[in-house]
């Protein structure tokens, strides 16, 4: 940290040894540079690791082992850990004892004019030159000085026992780039500290401040755990729905937060939110109400992203948004059981409600909701229950087995960049996103679109489903009917789970498949209802499995030789019942039967598809969204930063000293004068010196030389 190569510090006289050692190694420079160096690292780490994450995701990324080592070593908060805050002191301290040891030595030479050399010395330059000339020493000696002058340095004309040295210098001002530069450091480590979290953790070690680590109504929460307006820095959020205000912020804490309380209350009136093709947010903005608590002063203002708010020393900035509590409702369907009883449901985002409707004692949190979602559609083919429209006996068993929810429903939709060369984005419409949680405190995600959307040709219904939060969800196809509704589907799956419909489905059947006449025996007719029965008894499961894995499961217990015939038949079979299915559910609820044509035929097999895969849907119910009312929020990022200033002031000196000791570069120049023997003319010697040989100082020595002796009689 010094000009010189010495990396010594302060030697200090005392008795106590230890005492100048310590002053020594603060104030030297190799401790500054080895705590600088510490400090890069540290913000490496706190560049790669997210910081100040909620503590179960650490778990979750590194395990239970190395999440407690890397939370000892405070690396989930490093910009506030004690250490960094212990080397960032130290290495103020440091950097303000090499500026209290070099900066009064630099000042002395910025003014020193070197002007104590001799004759000899200068002829021990690298840069030098010699010429005599007709002038006598004093007109010699003007003329230099002059000469010397317009070239921007600055002389001075020393006697020298009969002689006379002109010395002058430029670019001293280099010597205040090592200043600025090391004073910058300082500044900017002390503009740290000051808006880092030591304010905070001085109120906790001295004023008994804590964090706050339960649930609560803010304005409810003890005084211990809140910080008044005095507080000089803080960094918090605050949530604001619109309509609603809030005169505090929510500062994180490594075990909690801390309420840190305003000096103003802030009113969202109207939350703005544009957004580009790609569904990206192009534009959001808070339009604020900001009331002084102190005046009762009122002030409207509209704060948008990089355009904060200050007020009262307190800047507001537009951080991000959030649901503010949309009402919902929507329209529930049993998943387990027999009846269709669908019912009507509501719920606040953010909010929990019970689900007294479903066995288990369940609770639906709601967590998301999104007015619309941009999606590219352009998939085709990539889906389960991708086959064409025709005849719904005419299922291939290995075709859609393999298609199954464990197999094509993998390729979820979730994202709206499913192919980066062909795109062909949509709005699908909102979507709610709930997890239903058990008595046990088990819980599974789900992700329910609102609206059907087309996917090869069908218009589906999405219900998605995780198992955990780093997972990506995995999408149950429900077909839309004739009104794009569930209904349908839901009418047809309560039937499958009814053992009396599923005999009258069998019977239905094996009338249809075989005419009653005389000549048709009864056994024939039965022997068919029975195989028809059985099908739909295995397809409808016995509580471990169903759909095509009991079909699978069933048919591998045949001879290898038997089993694609046995297959083939099976599913003629199971089509045809469960087409009689569907109109023995329709004629049950007083509806006419569905209309036998390809549309239709479409519809069962994507139906039956779906029934098979809704064995990887574990919910006890299917919610979807009938209805909503929008509430948005807005995210306001709330500071205090009077360090802000002082760093701008250290990168302002940070940018003076860089720019002073890379582009001005300090020369000396000394020409000794003095009478040529015999009286008549005078001899001058010339040498220049810098700190840094460059090829631009060869060329101004070089014009130097030839400049100043024009005349000369004689030069080397």
């Amino acid at each position: 940290m010094t000009t010189g190569s010495s990396t010594e510090g302060i030697l200090i006289r005392t008795k106590q040894r230890w005492v100048s050692d310590a002053v020594e190694l603060v104030s030297s420079m190799r401790f500054a540079i080895s705590l600088l160096t510490l400090i890069a690292i540290a913000s490496v780490i706190g560049t790669v690791m997210k910081q100040n994450e909620p503590m179960p995701n650490y778990v979750n990324q590194f395990g239970p082992f190395w999440f407690e080592v890397f939370n000892k070593l405070g690396l989930y908060a490093v910009y506030s850990a004690w250490w960094f805050l212990l080397f960032m002191g130290f290495l103020v301290l440091s950097t303000s004892l090499c500026i209290a040891r070099n900066a009064p030595k630099m000042l002395r030479d910025v003014k020193s004019w070197r002007d104590n050399v001799r004759e000899q010395s200068l002829r021990n330059f690298h840069h030098k030159a010699e010429w005599s000339s007709a002038e006598q020493p004093a007109q010699a000696a003007a003329r230099l000085a002059r000469q010397v002058g317009a070239r921007g340095y600055k002389v001075k004309l020393v006697d020298k026992d009969g002689s006379t040295l002109l010395a002058a210098k430029q670019g001293a001002a280099n010597k205040w780039g090592y200043i600025f530069a090391h004073a910058a450091i300082v500044i900017i480590c002390l503009g740290g500290l000051l808006d880092s979290d030591l304010p905070i953790r001085f109120q906790q070690w001295f004023y008994g401040k804590q964090a706050f680590a339960g649930n609560g109504i803010i304005s409810q929460i003890p005084e211990r755990y809140r910080l008044g307006i005095g507080n000089p820095t803080f960094r918090g959020n605050t949530l604001i729905p619109e309509g609603a205000s809030s005169s505090t912020a929510i500062i994180p804490q490594q075990d909690g937060v801390m309420i840190q309380d305003l000096p103003f209350t802030i009113q969202l009136k109207r939350f703005i939110i544009d957004f580009y093709s790609t569904g990206m947010p192009k534009l959001f903005a808070s339009e604020v109400v900001v009331r002084d608590h102190e005046t009762g002063h009122e002030i409207a203002a509209t704060i948008k992203v990089n355009e904060p708010l200050i007020y009262k020393n307190v800047a507001i900035y537009q951080s991000s948004f959030e649901d503010g509590g949309t009402k919902l409702k929507l329209v529930g369907y049993p998943m387990r059981g027999g009846e269709n009883n669908r019912f009507d449901f509501a719920g606040e985002v953010n909010g929990s409600t019970p689900l007294a409707q479903a066995a288990g004692d369940y609770t639906v949190e709601w967590t998301g909701f999104r007015p619309f979602n941009v999606e590219n559609m352009n998939s085709a083919g990539n889906g389960a229950g991708g086959t064409s429209g025709g005849d719904a006996r005419a299922v291939n068993i290995g075709k859609t087995v393999n298609q199954g929810f464990m197999g094509n429903l993998d390729k979820h939709l979730g994202s709206g960049a499913k192919n980066a060369n062909n795109k062909d984005f949509k709005n699908v419409g909102p979507s709610i996103q709930y997890k239903l949680r058990d008595k046990t405190g088990q819980a599974r995600e789900y992700f329910n679109y609102m609206q059907s959307m087309q996917i090869d040709g069908a218009y589906v219904f999405l219900a998605g489903m995780r198992e955990q939060p780093d997972q990506p969800f995995r999408y149950l196809r429900i077909p839309a009917d004739d009104n794009d509704s569930v209904v349908e589907w839901m009418r047809l799956r309560a039937a499958l789970a009814n053992p009396a419909l599923r005999e009258e489905a069998a019977r239905r059947y094996a009338r249809q498949a075989i005419s009653d006449s005389r000549d048709t025996p009864a056994a024939l007719r039965e022997q068919l209802q029975q195989s028809a029965q059985r099908g739909l008894d295995i397809f409808a499961g016995d509580g471990k499995t169903s759909g095509f894995i009991a079909v699978t499961h069933f048919l591998e217990k045949l001879p290898v030789a038997e089993q694609e015939k046995a297959a083939d038949i099976f599913m003629k079979i199971l089509n045809g019942s469960m087409w009689e299915l569907w109109q023995a559910a329709r004629a049950k609820d007083d509806l006419a039967p569905a209309a036998s044509d390809e549309a239709h035929g479409r519809y069962l097999q994507l139906a039956i598809n779906a029934l098979a895969d809704s064995a990887f849907y574990p919910a006890p119910v299917f919610l979807q969204l009938s209805s909503f009312q929008e509430i948005k929020a807005s995210v306001l990022q709330v500071t205090r930063s009077p360090g802000k200033k002082v760093v701008y002031l250290g990168c302002l000196f940070l940018v003076l000293g860089v720019f002073a000791m890379l582009y001005i570069r300090e020369r000396r120049l000394w020409i000794w004068i003095k009478p040529q023997e015999g009286g008549q003319g005078s001899h001058a010697l010339l040498a220049m010196s810098t700190q840094r040989k460059t090829l631009d100082f060869e060329k101004e020595f070089e014009q130097m030389k030839a400049g100043l002796a024009p005349a000369a009689d004689s030069a080397s």
